[in-house]
């Protein structure tokens, strides 16, 4: 069977992130320890040694990783800084879960780091929980409960 869209052309994939890593391994362990358990989202490819690696719920990758000097080297850009200077983050993963609490605790014993303890955040919406964690690249991650 065959999506189309409006114009009666074919659809594609829905898109998804995909978070460019250098330390593959250590992303791959925590992503693969935190994502099926919060997400319901399983792997369909890839292993700790990379180079890519995505996980699926029904049908669709919700989250993918892929070797950063794999994609320097393939677009010309492995001369150009890995990192800019300090700055506030500029986007972050959000991960819907029913107790934030225990989705911190779960995130932090595979490799995360705490940014901000479990927190009511009525101004944000209503019944809203979160915590912030930082993956083992530093990336942030708000894990949210309505």
């Amino acid at each position: 069977m065959s999506t189309h869209d409006f114009r009666g052309g074919p659809v594609m994939d829905v898109p998804y992130h995909r978070l460019l890593v250098a330390d593959f391994p250590a992303c791959f362990g925590f992503y693969a320890a935190v994502l099926p358990p919060l997400t319901g989202a399983a792997p369909v490819r890839g292993a700790p040694e990379g180079p890519y690696a995505a996980w699926d719920l029904a049908g669709r990758t919700v989250l993918a990783l892929f070797d950063r000097g794999r994609l320097a080297a393939a677009v010309g850009t492995a001369a150009l800084p890995a990192a800019p200077a300090a700055a506030q983050d500029g986007a972050m993963l959000v991960l819907r879960v029913d107790d934030v609490e225990q989705a911190l605790a779960h995130c932090l014993e595979h490799g995360g780091a705490p940014v901000a303890g479990p927190a009511d955040r009525p101004e944000w919406g209503p019944g809203l929980r979160t915590a912030h964690l930082r993956d083992p690249e530093g990336r942030l991650i708000e894990v949210q409960s309505y």
